[in-house]
Order: structure tokens, then sequence, then C-alpha cells
């Protein structure tokens, strides 16, 4: 007997918010029932930040293009011709406020405690913000003492000081 993968795929309504090679993308990885950590590892990235190129939030290198080419069996050309060109369009995937429960106790978390950690960290840093450009986050499981799953997210931002002009 086999394990049961679970694979994200590409939810239908988004695709018309999306770049047109992320719907190819997604269907290739669904077809070849390949994790995002299993493309991470071929591309030698995180697995958050390659979801961010499936999606078009994040700017594919020739190599990443290379290299999704020859993993997801997609014709090197059409992928380069789609993903080398212009730049992510962040933050118009899905709307505002998100409806996607996932997604909106993500946002549930910034509307509640946002304040809490914005306090916490000009109290540690000073006057300034967390990049989201220089970032990097991971996603991890954690299973406590009674078996109960725990979801850990680690965003990782590099502290940018308010400068005066």
């Amino acid at each position: 007997m086999t394990d049961h993968v679970n694979v994200a795929t590409l939810d239908s309504t988004l695709v018309d918010r999306l770049p047109a090679y992320s719907k190819t993308l997604f269907d290739a990885k669904a077809s070849k029932q390949l994790t995002f950590s299993s493309i991470a590892a071929s591309l030698g990235r995180g697995e958050v930040a390659v979801a961010a190129l499936f999606y078009g939030q994040a700017q594919a290198s020739p190599a990443d293009i290379e290299k999704l080419s020859s993993l997801l069996d997609i014709p090197h050309a059409a992928l380069a011709s789609s993903m080398s060109v212009g730049f992510p369009d962040r933050g118009r995937a899905g709307p505002m406020p998100p409806v996607e429960p996932l997604i909106y106790r993500l946002y549930e978390i910034v509307q509640n405690y946002g304040y809490a950690f914005k306090a916490v960290m000009n109290e540690k840093f000073g006057d300034g913000i967390m990049s989201a450009i220089a970032f990097s986050s991971k996603v991890e499981k954690e299973v406590d003492g009674d078996g109960v799953a725990w979801v850990n997210i680690t965003l990782r931002g590099k502290w940018l000081p308010f400068t005066r002009f």
C-alpha cells in the first residue's frame, strides 16, 4: 500500500487573477503528484518561495525556470516566455478581506495582534518595519504529546529602520 500524498492544486476561482503560467505549473504539479516541498528540494529553494513562484507572487530566476521545465516536463520556451517577462504583481490573488477560511485566519491574526507585534518590534528594534522583500518563511508541523497537530509559521524579515529624508 502506498502512502497518500496531499498535493495542493489551483483553486479554479483564482485562475483569472493569476498569470497564465500558474495554471500550467499547477496542472503539471498535480499530474506528477509533486508537493511544494519536493519541488523546493529540486530547485534548492524554500517551499513557501516555490509556492509564491506558482502564484506569480515571486520572480523566477533563469535557473528556476530551467529546473521547473525539466521537473514538470513543460517546454522550456513556454515557461521562459511567460515567467521571465515583467514583474510579479503581488497581493492581487484574492479578495480583501480574504474569504478562504485558512487565509482569513492568517488575516485575522494580523487584525487581532498586528499592533501588539508592531509594539514589541518597535521596542526591540526602534522605529521601522519588517521587510517582506528581504524575507524568508517556513511552515512546520508539530505534533504534541497528545497527538494534536500544530502549525508553526516562521516569518523572517530584515529590519528596515526608518530614515529621515
